[in-house]
């Protein structure tokens, strides 16, 4: 509240500081807010991108297993999955994109040769193979599935927190300030008139004394002289 503000030329220089200090940090989060939307939106696309390649690359793999299964059988494509010796690999990173850390994930072994998948030529099928290359594309959306998705939700976050920031300087503490500052130039220009009128007061006394006097000083002197000329 103003009123609890002491109207002193220190606190109005102290608030008008602040006033300074918060504005250009509103400035700042409005930019960084703006920036993350940009970037927010560049990152919705890819996701939006990679949610429709990964539903499609999840029907092809479907699609080329239940083949697989219907062709081969099923006890050939457990043989085969389970002859797998080589696991892909995860490793992940990070990165920054305006003061946002979001994850890099990073793959490896994910896509195979034919002789890198361990059934062998001789113990295998084109539709057994197709499965498995459908499955590899299908991984490997996956993991970037992930890393979109996860840094599009960080990023989101972190524009969430901007927005309050940006509000709470814009709406509350800037307001505040500037009330603040209203309510001391207010009472100082009132005190500073109350301190006129106060000298004011205390001129015209003096000159209202100054003129008393010499006018008794006058009289007296006046007198002086008719006793003189007596």
């Amino acid at each position: 509240m103003a009123k609890d503000v002491k109207p002193t030329r220190k606190n109005l220089m102290a608030i008008e500081d602040r006033i300074e200090l918060s504005e250009r940090g509103h400035d700042t989060l409005e930019q960084k807010r703006d920036g993350l939307i940009m970037e927010f939106m560049d990152i919705l696309e890819q996701a939006q991108d990679v949610r429709s390649e990964l539903d499609a690359n999840y029907e092809t793999a479907q699609e080329t297993l239940n083949m697989a299964r219907a062709m081969e059988g099923d006890v050939a494509v457990r043989g085969a999955a389970a002859a797998l010796k080589e696991h892909p690999e995860i490793t992940t990173q990070s990165k920054n994109i305006m003061g946002v850390v979001v994850p890099q994930i990073e793959s490896s072994r994910v896509k195979k040769s034919l002789d890198q998948r361990g059934y062998g030529l001789l113990g295998s099928s084109a539709r057994i193979d197709e499965a498995a290359d459908a499955y590899e594309e299908l991984l490997e959306t996956i993991i970037l599935a992930a890393e979109v998705e996860t840094a599009m939700k960080k990023m989101l976050t972190e524009i969430e927190t901007t927005k309050r920031r940006v509000n709470a300087l814009e709406f509350k503490l800037l307001p505040d300030l500037n009330e603040n500052k209203e309510y001391i130039e207010q009472k100082l220009e009132e005190q500073e008139r109350e301190e006129i009128f106060r000298l004011k007061k205390i001129k015209n006394k003096k000159e209202k004394e100054a003129a008393e006097a010499e006018a008794e000083a006058e009289a007296e002197e006046a007198t002086a002289t008719a006793s003189a000329d007596d």
